[in-house]
C-alpha cells in the first residue's frame, strides 16, 4: 500500500485519483491564462504519484508540457486581441488587479523576451506570462519559442524531483514518522520564544509611555 500524498498535496489526491492525466493537463491549462489554479501544485503531486508506481512520468511530463505552452498561448490570444482594457475590466476576477498587472508588465517589458522563460518559475508572472506578452505586442514566434523553453525547464525541474521522491516516498514517510515529535517539540518551542520575545517587547514600549505621563 502506498503512503497517500503529504502535507499540503493531499488535497489533490482525490483529483489525481479520479481523473489522473486528465487533472494534470486541466489544471495546468488554466493557470497558465490567468485562472487561479495550482498548476505547479498538481505537477508535483503527479510526479510524486508517478514515482510511486501510480502514474507514468513520462506521459505527465509531456501532458503538462504541452498544456503548459498551450495555457500560454491562450494568454497570448486574450492580451493580443483583448488588449488593456480587457484585462482591466476583468483581470480582478483571477486576482490580477490594475495595480498587479501593470507591474509585471514594466517588469516583463524591462527584461525583454529572455523574461517569458524565467516567469515561468514565478509566482503570478506565470499566470499572466502570456497575457502580458500579448499586450505589449511581443511578437507571436518569439513568445513562443521562449514559453516552450520555459515549459520545458519547468516541467523537466518540478517532474524530476518529485519523481525522485515519489520513488521513495516509503522511505521519507518513515523518516518523517520518526522525527515528528521532535519537529513538533521544536515547533512548540520556537513558537514559545517568538510569543515571549513579543511580550517583552510591548512590556518595554509600555514602560517608557508611562514614565512619560508621571
Amino acid at each position: 500500500m502506498v503512503p497517500p500524498l503529504p502535507g499540503p498535496l493531499a488535497h489533490l489526491a482525490p483529483l489525481l485519483g479520479h481523473y489522473g492525466y486528465w487533472a494534470v493537463g486541466a489544471v495546468v491549462l488554466v493557470e497558465d491564462f490567468g485562472v487561479p489554479a495550482p498548476g505547479e501544485t498538481i505537477l508535483i503531486a503527479a510526479g510524486i504519484y508517478a514515482g510511486a508506481g501510480r502514474l507514468n512520468i513520462v506521459a505527465v511530463a509531456t501532458l503538462a508540457f504541452a498544456a503548459a505552452v498551450v495555457g500560454d498561448n491562450i494568454g497570448y490570444l486574450i492580451g493580443r486581441s483583448g488588449g488593456r482594457t480587457f484585462v482591466h475590466r476583468w483581470g480582478r476576477y483571477v486576482f490580477l488587479t490594475p495595480e498587479r498587472f501593470q507591474k509585471a508588465e514594466e517588469f516583463f517589458t524591462g527584461h525583454g523576451g529572455k523574461v517569458v522563460t524565467v516567469a515561468r518559475f514565478v509566482e503570478g508572472l506565470r499566470q499572466a506570462n502570456g497575457i502580458i506578452a500579448g499586450t505589449s505586442g511581443m511578437a507571436w514566434r518569439r513568445f513562443l519559442a521562449f514559453n516552450a523553453l520555459g515549459a520545458a525547464l519547468w516541467v523537466g525541474l518540478w517532474a524530476t524531483l518529485a519523481y525522485a521522491a515519489g520513488t521513495h516516498i516509503t522511505a521519507l514517510y518513515d523518516e518523517i514518522t520518526r522525527y515528528q515529535l521532535y519537529a513538533l517539540i521544536a515547533l512548540g518551542v520556537l513558537t514559545a520564544a517568538l510569543v515571549g520575545r513579543h511580550l517583552l517587547r510591548r512590556r518595554h514600549q509600555v514602560r517608557p509611555s508611562r514614565q512619560d505621563g508621571d
